[in-house]
């Protein structure tokens, strides 16, 4: 189903372009934590197939494809060697990298949606794992690098939420077999535009209903400037 979507060739170059995307936030969070050439790579790699690879694993699609593909492999390496060296540049367009990365999440959710399916989960399963391809590999990244997942606190601008809606376009269109080149484009273009919009008016998930809890807050860390 997926090569019926996009050409072997559209795919592969979308693919590396969302990887690349992926691999340079890794990076700069290692460049932000002080972390050596060889932790700025390996964080790269993780965050850039660390979603693909959990995927391919549960599906049963071994070896899986940052495996079998060294353009998988070496386009982390790349934003690892531009980051290396130039991180004040990257820094500064990092608005532009956000932007590649709400693209990133958009593909990735459709993707990893329509592989799993091609594989054999049900609908919702195979969303579950869409959303774990597009978010999986900034968990890992944030867990190595000892933070608590962006996914998972109140004060950082939705992400989750779009690649979820993202897959469930897409898992709507596969039950009511609509889904093809357009009908995907419009899922990708959707969680996309949802994560642009999260960024633009910080839009947040809400947090627990009663807050008159006991429960005390944990105080934020103060960030290094």
């Amino acid at each position: 189903m997926l090569h019926d979507l996009f050409s072997p060739s559209v795919q592969h170059s979308l693919d590396l372009v969302g990887i690349f995307v992926f691999a340079i936030s890794g990076a700069l969070l290692a460049v932000r934590k002080n972390f050596d050439v060889f932790g700025i790579a390996v964080l790269a790699e993780v965050t850039a197939l660390g979603g693909g690879l959990f995927r391919d694993l549960i599906i049963g699609a071994v070896p899986p494809a940052a495996f079998t593909d060294l353009g998988y492999f070496v386009m982390p390496l790349v934003a690892t060697v531009l980051v290396f060296f130039l991180h004040p540049e990257v820094e500064r367009t990092q608005n532009a990298v956000n932007v590649f990365d709400a693209a990133g999440l958009g593909l990735f959710c459709v993707t990893g949606t329509t592989k799993a399916y091609d594989y054999g989960l049900s609908l919702t399963s195979s969303a579950v794992l869409g959303l774990a391809t597009a978010v999986g590999g900034g968990v890992l990244r944030d867990v190595l690098a000892n933070e608590v997942p962006s996914l998972l606190r109140w004060d950082r601008d939705l992400y989750a939420v779009p690649a979820i809606v993202g897959a469930t376009m897409v898992v709507l269109c596969i039950r009511f077999d609509v889904l093809n080149a357009y009908t995907s484009g419009v899922a990708v273009a959707t969680a996309f535009v949802l994560r642009l919009l999260a960024m633009r008016y910080h839009w947040r998930a809400p947090r627990a209903w009663n807050r008159r809890s006991s429960a005390r807050e944990e105080p934020e860390k103060a960030t290094a400037q």
